[in-house]
């Protein structure tokens, strides 16, 4: 597929990522000139036409998806056998890479991921689509921070002839809900489960069920408890994990009843007035949990056996009903009345004699008068035998000092001097935005204890440091990729200086921090200098020019020129003079340092000749001042200026030239402003020697009497052109 072009379009550069059923693809789309990820549907499943609608029909609904953390979908398209889905391309590392390379994360770090992923699910499920895969593979995590959930109704387009592949279920099933593991149609709440693993994950560093076979897990997931998550993790707070310990209930209808219900727990959970918050608690044992049963013994059992015969018994007779329908006062009022019905001391003094009985009246109150006040003496007794032992455990009691934000040596100091005393060891952890030696957390604040009582500390190690890599050397882009992988934002944490070198353009060539200095990734600045290359600059014209004038102008700019690099060549320019320049022409780019080839003429051929037209020219009128202009052309060049002069008599002018064999030395005449004559001399009449009379340009006649002279007519010579625009042509 590499180097094909989808839909004449999509330009695929490169593999990045596959699964069962689909393979990812980096493409350039050449029509909006942007890169974006394109999904192709196996081979194996072309020929399935359900599937192939489907997997269409699914395309389009999550294309109807529009959130910032849903990546986007752009086209669905078909060519040939291949079906293939144009998404959007997200720069970054899929969560499942983060996890693997540093989690246990910090529980602010995921929170923020779960969120995000949660309020892609909430809009997902407002357009009744279920996700149905939602795992740490399928969550992009772009360089920007940005979550972007990615796969939405894939799943779905699962047929009867594609649930299994080699054997295993389509899906992760380390991330399946319950439902989903029995075959049971699975709804929001399932994503939502599944989302509680993946947050379970990112905190804990495991997974919650692990197995064999993909089997064995989805059983774990129907019958077995999983390790609480602060059970690995002590510093998770409580109310993260309750959302976690919610969202993994194996009913459904004790997990979150919406994505918006869970979205809304995960906003707060990190508040701080949640963070202590009671563990969830839950009326009924989680369904389809396998419960081991202890084993009951035959004396027990016998019991256990008569007792509910028993109960049965007098569930059934009418008797035990009515005895269970009586209320209190009445069994007790029952109870009195049989008792009434037994003999008592009442009938037995009945049998004394009539002294006897007066005997006992006479004394009936000394015995109630010796229990009170022997009751009294004993409670008298008692509670001053309390408060003097009371006494020797009384403890003053002071109020706990609030220690949190001080420095450890600080804290320690103030509940000494309280009176109390640190509880051993302290905990030391790495605590995101506090700074190293701060006390984070204390047991009992704002509590008042007894002299003496111990006090947790909870001390920060400083933020997580990390190690600077040696950049030196590297590309640019190659170290933001590594930092941004490392949490640092790009736009705020990395900065470069851009400057000339013989580095190739895009190499790091400083770097702050240094190498193998520490640094947290969360406040940490780097900046590089980076090279552009080598400076260039536009290549001058030197042809023409003196030779002197023309290595120094080059060596000025930076430019390189060697003695062994120029060329002397015979040349009709005139000695010394810069005939060509090599390898950049005039106005190309070229880099300092280069090395330029100049070419300077050594003097005339062998084979030129010079000769010199002798050119007697008058003034327009005799006694009048006329400007003589003459140019001419040669071997040396075309249209050449010979020069001007003002002349009021008859003088000669001579005219140099070379000739070549090839050329024909010419000479115009322009006398105030008008072209007015032109000689020529061919290399053959040269080189016959053959002398030639000298060329004239008589003035004009006088105007007559009655006429004033006019200097701007045309003058009357015979080779000349009285048409002024017919003379400027032969001038050219």
């Amino acid at each position: 597929m590499i180097g094909h072009e989808l839909g004449g379009r999509y330009e695929i550069i490169a593999r990045i990522g596959g699964g069962g059923m689909a393979l990812v693809y980096k493409a350039h789309d050449v029509l909006l000139n942007r890169n974006v990820a394109v999904k192709v549907l196996r081979q194996q499943y072309v020929h399935d036409e359900e599937f192939i609608r489907r997997f269409r029909r699914e395309a389009q609904s999550a294309a109807a998806l529009s959130h910032p953390n849903v990546v986007s979908i752009y086209d669905v398209g078909q060519e040939d056998d291949t079906h293939y889905i144009v998404m959007e391309y997200v720069e970054g590392n899929n969560l499942n890479e983060i996890i693997k390379e540093r989690a246990p994360l910090q529980a602010e770090e995921a929170v923020r991921i779960a969120i995000q992923i949660c309020d892609a699910l909430e809009h997902a499920h407002h357009n009744q689509i279920i996700h149905r895969d939602i795992k740490p593979h399928n969550i992009l995590i772009g360089k920007n921070g940005r979550v972007k959930v990615t796969d939405f109704g894939i799943a779905r387009a699962v047929t009867s002839s594609t649930i299994t592949q080699t054997g295993s279920m389509v899906g992760s099933v380390h991330y399946f809900s319950p439902e989903h593991a029995k075959g049971s149609a699975t709804g929001e709440k399932s994503d939502l489960y599944s989302l509680g693993i993946v947050l379970y994950q990112m905190l804990t560093g495991k997974l919650p069920f692990l197995g064999e076979s993909p089997i064995s897990v989805a059983l774990k997931h129907l019958q077995e408890n999983f390790e609480e998550p602060r059970e690995l993790n002590p510093y998770i707070p409580q109310s993260v994990e309750n959302v976690i310990l919610k969202a993994m209930r194996k009913n459904p209808n004790e997990r979150y009843h919406s994505a918006t219900e869970m979205l809304a727990d995960l906003e707060t959970c990190l508040q701080p007035g949640r963070l202590r918050e009671p563990k969830i608690e839950f009326d009924n044992p989680d369904f389809d949990e396998t419960r081991v049963m202890p084993a009951i013994r035959g004396s027990i059992a016998d019991t256990l056996a008569a007792s509910s015969a028993a109960a049965k018994a007098d569930r059934t007779s009418p008797y035990g009903a009515a005895e269970r329908e009586r209320t209190p006062a009445e069994r007790t009022a029952a109870t009195s009345a049989a008792r009434a019905d037994e003999p008592g001391e009442e009938e037995e003094d009945r049998w004394n004699s009539e002294g006897l009985e007066e005997k006992k009246r006479g004394r009936r109150w000394v015995k109630p008068v010796v229990t009170v006040a022997s009751t009294l003496v004993i409670i008298a007794l008692v509670y001053w035998g309390a408060m003097t032992v009371l006494g020797w455990f009384d403890i003053e009691e002071v109020d706990v000092p609030y220690v949190v934000n001080m420095n450890e040596t600080d804290a320690r100091m103030t509940l000494e001097k309280a009176g109390l005393k640190v509880e051993e060891p302290s905990i030391y952890t790495d605590k995101e935005g506090v700074a190293k030696d701060i006390v984070y957390e204390q047991s009992k604040p704002n509590q008042r204890v007894k002299v003496g009582s111990f006090i947790k500390l909870y001390v920060s190690t400083g933020p997580k440091l990390e190690a600077a890599d040696n950049y030196v050397g590297k590309s640019y882009d190659d170290a933001v990729a590594a930092l941004v992988a490392l949490g640092l934002d790009q736009e705020k944490q990395i900065s470069k200086k851009e400057t000339f070198s013989d580095e190739a353009p895009g190499t790091v060539l400083e770097q702050t921090p240094p190498a193998g200095e520490q640094y947290d990734p969360k406040t940490a600045a780097f900046s590089f200098t980076v090279s552009q290359g080598k400076e260039t600059l536009k290549m001058p014209k030197v042809i023409g020019k003196k030779e002197s004038e023309a290595i120094a102008q080059l060596r000025s700019l930076g430019l390189v020129v060697n003695d062994s690099d120029i060329v002397r060549e015979p040349s009709y320019r005139p000695k010394g003079e810069v005939t060509a320049q090599y390898p950049y022409d005039p106005d190309a780019q070229v880099t300092k340092g280069s090395a330029i080839t100049l070419t300077v003429s050594s003097g005339l051929p062998d084979d030129a000749l010079e000769y010199t037209f002798n050119i007697v020219i008058s003034p327009a009128q005799a006694g009048k001042t006329s400007e003589i202009r003459i140019v001419y052309s040669d071997a040396t060049g075309q249209n050449i200026e010979w020069g001007k002069r003002k002349i009021k008599d008859t003088e000669t002018f001579p005219v140099k030239v070379v000739l070549d064999p090839n050329t024909e030395a010419q000479v115009q005449i322009y006398r105030d402003g008008q072209f007015t004559d032109t000689f020529s001399r061919t290399y053959g009449d040269v080189q016959s020697g053959a002398d030639a009379p000298p060329e004239t340009v008589p003035g004009m006649d006088p105007p007559p009497a009655d006429q004033p002279a006019n200097t701007e007519e045309s003058p009357t010579n015979g080779n000349t052109n009285t048409d002024g625009a017919d003379n400027d042509a032969v001038a050219q």
